[in-house]
């Protein structure tokens, strides 16, 4: 049931390190990815079907071609890792155990939108985590694969984190933007969007590290390989970080499409201590909660929980006994 695609190296000792990640793949989509044109790039994200998997689930690829074309500004792309959502842990397991992959998967979206200035907001308690990026940030620009000539063709790119102060709402993308200019974390108004008028007032794509993270597979392998997975409209693989009371708490790398119960049954070991269901968190604590009937009936993917009145959210699943 498990699968692994954004997973495959965090079981790896030393994955988050540069040399351990080229041995097993990382930054090998370069040479693909430069030799197709920025628009074809984000034709192969559209066809794949991958959303946004911080929550709203939009479809990444739509996103990208939102940006408006001819104007005399810079293009930015903001990822966002302000994780601060309650049981949610997904993103951390990225950053900590398979940066590069990460990296890599910004160099691909700044390639297709034109963009040569990146930021990662990470959130501000993740203090052991942004030292691991930042680790794998200056071994990337050592390699050559970050600064004025990405992996040596003619692509300049710039990667900054930029630490948050443990604002929960900075993980509303334009409160995050305003963070960023060094700003009260205040939420803008909508419109404008911030393909539009973002960053500085500038065009900006924000998207959220997992959904950044799972482009090199997609340019790797191809749309089709990447919607093998999942169903027509949810298509591809999700961490799902499960909690609470199970026998088998943990990161979870699972085909959108399945059953909730049979995730609790059969991959998180079903409620602890032979206790019965009361109820069940799908996407973060700011989720409705589903009661053990919705739970029966309900699959993890955006429409399923749609049309059960709650959110897919960020995948943080948490898991309500009888007490």
């Amino acid at each position: 049931m498990e699968v692994k695609i954004l997973s495959a190296k965090f079981d790896i000792e030393n994955s988050h390190l540069l040399k351990t990640a080229e041995k097993h793949g990382a930054y090998s989509t370069l040479d693909k990815l430069f030799s197709m044109e920025p628009a074809d790039v984000i034709e192969e994200v559209k066809n794949s079907g991958l959303r946004g998997r911080g929550g709203a689930g939009f479809p990444a690829g739509i996103k990208w071609s939102f940006l408006p074309k001819g104007l005399d500004k810079p293009v930015y792309l903001t990822v966002n890792s302000d994780e601060s959502e309650p049981a949610t842990f997904k993103d951390r397991y990225i950053l900590v155990r398979d940066p590069h992959m990460l990296i890599e998967g910004i160099i691909i979206c700044c390639y297709a939108i034109g963009c040569h200035v990146s930021y990662i907001y990470i959130r501000g308690e993740y203090t052991s985590q942004v030292k691991i990026l930042q680790q794998a940030i200056d071994e990337a620009y050592e390699a050559g694969y970050l600064g004025e000539k990405v992996a040596g063709n003619d692509f300049a790119l710039e990667v900054t984190v930029h630490r948050g102060a443990g604002a929960y709402i900075c993980g509303e993308e334009t409160a995050l933007l305003e963070s960023i200019e060094g700003k009260k974390g205040q939420p803008r108004s909508k419109p404008p969007f911030p393909a539009v008028v973002g960053l500085y007032d500038c065009p900006t794509i924000i998207n959220n590290v997992q959904s950044i993270a799972s482009l090199p597979f997609i340019i790797e392998n191809g749309a089709d390989a990447y919607k093998a997975y999942g169903t027509e409209k949810s298509s591809g693989t999700h961490l799902f970080g499960i909690s609470g009371h199970v026998d088998k708490p943990g990161m979870y790398e699972l085909p959108l499409g399945l059953p909730l119960m049979e995730v609790i049954e059969k991959v998180a070991g079903g409620v602890w201590k032979n206790r019965q269901l009361k109820g069940v968190i799908p996407g973060g604590s700011s989720t409705p909660v589903l009661t053990v009937e919705e739970a029966k009936t309900v699959t993890l993917d955006y429409e399923s929980m749609a049309e059960h009145k709650t959110m897919f959210g960020s995948g943080g699943i948490v898991v309500l006994d009888e007490t």
